[in-house]
């Protein structure tokens, strides 16, 4: 049975079709991983309960009886939604996010609520007013956030697929850091209907899976465009698994982003990894070269200011008076707002609402925002112009391998800069997939990120899925879960 705790979705069907288990026991599976191993990393907020979760079962669809997690931002209907803040600690949401509606009528089951940075906001899920995430390769080192619970449960062979969000490289980051598969897809691609916005004109849903079919199966359930959410694009649901052939594309052309994977800070072991993943794709016969993307070292900067401007703006309605944490003592409307969003929001979330307010104010807007808006025009030209010349582009998807609790305590930039090689992505609306491509000394995993213009989720799966069944990083597993 212990066989299941790192099976894939195809795998897992497979022993369901032959009847080598049933739905309910591989339910029950499931359910027992996380009470044996997940006091250990602290992946889960909420664990449901097995009734609950087989209230709304459909005994049908692709993924039919294949339990994952949901982060606790994505709302679940008549469970809390607290998106790791005190300020949402008793919501009760009333409906499910689209994405998970999906989901449900293809048979999946979630079976609980991802720990999380607080609003999404934070790089290590530190952030959580409620626990903090553990790194399953070393439990002294963070996972990676703001999706770390996410990723951390699916690392562990806890769970086969998770869903988390991204604003900034919170799907991709943690995935590096824990050594699975990443995808943050092309904005609108995945309905936010349903996601409690961090920055809206930024934030998608991603999937963390262990391996990239898996990935395929459950983006191939939950894309396409929604009714109930303008920004999604006019795009016909289909089958991402067909994508995966198991071989390149003719001719691919593959472009190493010189200033990324040569920026100051890489760490040896990582820029190893991914000149022997290059080399791989070479075997396969891609075509490489080196080029430059300038823009994307204004990227952090870019990022810094217009996600926090966007978060100071969607968050103003938590204000004690509509729902969120309400403070009985305040004696005035304007001591209930100060009072109730004191003790609602944590330091983090109350630094980035105090720094997009003052981008947003009278005095610095030109100087700020309108700079930034104007920056994020340049990068997303600077990328079209990039896709002219070859078909992806290949990064570190981080700097460095995770790093310890506390690493960053006095160094808040260096926390900011976690997502340096991710935001890009997010600030254009292109798709990336970060996927494992080794370990460091130390023994902790190592990932890079395959980027594409928008809507070549297919052939950033047909290419990452390729270099898959070249290597064994994804049959890696932490010892002890």
């Amino acid at each position: 049975m212990n066989t299941l705790a790192y099976a894939t979705i195809h795998e897992l069907q497979e022993q369901l079709a032959h009847k080598k288990i049933s739905h309910a026991e591989l339910l029950d599976f499931f359910l027992d991983r996380f009470a044996q191993h997940d006091a250990k990393i602290g992946s889960s907020l909420e664990i449901f309960s097995k009734d609950s979760i087989l209230k709304d079962y459909v005994p049908t669809g692709t993924l039919n009886g294949i339990p994952g997690l949901i982060k606790d931002n994505i709302c679940q209907q008549n469970r809390i939604t607290s998106c790791a803040s005190k300020m949402l600690e008793n919501y009760r949401a009333t409906y499910d996010a689209t994405a998970l509606a999906r989901l449900k009528n293809e048979g999946a089951l979630s079976v609980d609520r991802a720990n999380m940075d607080e609003f999404a906001m934070g790089s290590s899920t530190e952030t959580s007013a409620f626990q903090k995430t553990r790194n399953p390769w070393n439990l002294d080192c963070v996972p990676g956030g703001s999706s770390g619970g996410s990723i951390a449960a699916v690392a562990a062979g806890l769970i086969p697929w998770s869903l988390g969000s991204e604003t900034g490289g919170s799907v991709r980051q943690p995935a590096a850091f824990c050594g699975i598969v990443g995808l943050k897809p092309t904005y609108g691609l995945i309905s936010r209907y349903g996601l409690i916005a961090y920055a809206s004109s930024f934030d998608q849903i991603g999937i963390a899976t262990r391996t990239v079919h898996d990935n395929a199966m459950v983006l191939s359930a939950i894309a396409g465009v929604d009714p109930k959410d303008s920004t999604t694009l006019m795009v016909e649901k289909k089958d991402y698994t067909q994508a995966l052939k198991g071989t390149i594309k003719p001719g691919l052309k593959i472009g190493i982003i010189d200033n990324a994977l040569n920026a100051e800070g890489v760490d040896s072991h990582v820029h190893s990894a991914i000149l022997s993943a290059i080399k791989e794709f070479e075997k396969m016969g891609a075509s490489v070269r080196t080029l430059s993307l300038p823009s994307m070292d204004y990227g952090a900067a870019i990022y810094f200011i217009l996600s926090r401007a966007e978060a100071a703006s969607n968050l103003a309605r938590f204000d004690g008076v509509r729902y969120g944490l309400r403070d009985k003592e305040a004696h005035s409307l304007l001591q209930l707002y100060e009072k109730s969003r004191k003790a609602g929001f944590g330091k983090e979330v109350k630094a980035r609402i105090m720094i997009g307010n003052y981008v947003l104010s009278v005095g610095h807007a030109a100087e700020f925002y309108n700079n930034a808006k104007i920056a994020q025009q340049m990068m997303r030209h600077e990328f079209d112009q990039i896709f002219k010349q070859v078909d992806i582009l290949i990064s570190p998807t981080t700097p460095t391998t995770a790093f310890k609790f506390g690493a960053f305590d006095n160094n808040k930039l260096q926390m900011d800069l976690q997502d340096y090689f991710t935001c890009s992505m997010n600030i254009t609306g292109i798709p990336a997939i970060s996927i494992p491509c080794g370990f460091s000394d130390d023994q902790m995993p190592i990932g890079f990120q395959l980027i594409g213009p928008h809507l070549s989720e297919e052939l950033l799966m047909q290419t990452a899925y390729a270099y898959e069944q070249k290597t064994v990083w994804h049959t890696k597993h932490p010892v002890g879960f």
